[in-house]
């Protein structure tokens, strides 16, 4: 009886905060502002409304699950990447698995030129907004002409009533090489610095989450070297092996998807929340189950071939326990 008693007590005082990039979440309606021709009924990726609704499915069980073993219960914040409007967003909390999880979104249109955003998920009855914006990452390419990213969203709010600030980001991808595009990365991370500075100055120890596909590892330049510093913790940066991350690319395993935070997180005090735990949710119901790439991410395509998977990506979470 007593060992029932403290499990339930230390699942009760667990909660998850996830990050999730969904790997191309548009619906099935053409968009004339955005590149979304690829993911339309009539394009050669078949893009149709039974897939759509499928995928739902699949990320909303995921999702669900994230952190569950441990905490007992879902994620309470998930940041998310690739997703097209805030509609795919509404579908995907209205769906099977977190319909009753009263969650909250938070998004706003970026300027990427395919349409993909940022957003966060929250759930109400544990995280009340009290502000949010979304802040522009300012990049030309050597031609002068600008290169539009993802903004990055910052949601300030109270966890359990306690303040913290959330940044969550896409940073540029390395489609056009690793070494070529790294420069954006970095002015990306800057501008991540530039927000945290602002934050500090009002509030010297404010407690922030910084979350995101950073499209670089935690060892990278732009993370280790320009966003890392003295004042933030990035526990991600023992989970990446050469047997083990978010993603795969020919072979390799990256952990672009990481959480890092504020070292107060660390600090205990009464009625606040300390950092418990991190890791990557790679569940065996998200990997391909067997060929070549058996134990990466099962993903919806491979290509413009569709494989009727969750994402290429596998989301990371840290767990926070609540001191009371």
């Amino acid at each position: 009886m007593s060992t029932s008693i403290f499990r339930t007590k230390k699942v009760t005082d667990l909660y998850t905060v996830a990050f999730y990039n969904l790997e191309n979440l548009f619906d099935t309606h053409n968009d004339p502002t955005v590149l979304d021709h690829d993911f339309l009924p009539d394009s050669e990726k078949k893009w149709h409304l039974k897939r759509y609704e499928k995928k739902i499915f699949k990320l909303g069980n995921a999702i669900s699950n994230i952190g569950f073993p441990r905490s007992g219960k879902s994620p309470i914040l998930v940041g998310v990447a690739e997703i097209e409007n805030k509609t795919v967003l509404e579908d995907l909390i209205n769906s099977k698995h977190l319909k009753n999880k009263n969650y909250g979104i938070v998004h706003y249109d970026s300027p990427d030129e395919r349409g993909i955003d940022v957003g966060l998920l929250y759930q109400k009855d544990h995280f009340e907004i009290i502000h949010s914006e979304s802040i522009s990452v300012y990049i030309e390419e050597e031609n002068g002409i600008r290169d539009y990213t993802r903004d990055i969203l910052w949601v300030e709010g109270k966890l359990h009533n306690e303040t913290i600030h959330i940044l969550v980001n896409h940073w540029p991808s390395r489609r056009d090489g690793a070494l070529s595009t790294q420069f954006k990365r970095i002015i990306a991370a800057e501008k991540n610095r530039e927000i945290i500075d602002q934050i500090t100055i009002d509030t010297p120890d404010a407690k922030i989450i910084i979350m995101g596909d950073f499209n670089d590892d935690p060892a990278n330049e732009s993370i280790k070297n320009h966003l890392v510093k003295n004042d933030l913790f990035n526990p991600m940066e023992r989970l990446h092996t050469r047997h083990q991350g978010s993603l795969s690319y020919r072979d390799s395993w990256n952990l672009f998807d990481q959480i890092i935070f504020s070292h107060n997180f660390h600090q205990y005090r009464k009625n606040t929340h300390t950092f418990s735990n991190a890791a990557i949710f790679d569940k065996e119901f998200l990997k391909q189950h067997k060929g070549r790439y058996k134990g990466t991410p099962f993903r919806t395509y491979s290509g413009k071939r569709y494989k009727g998977g969750y994402s290429d990506h596998f989301p990371v979470y840290v767990q926070l326990k609540l001191n009371k």
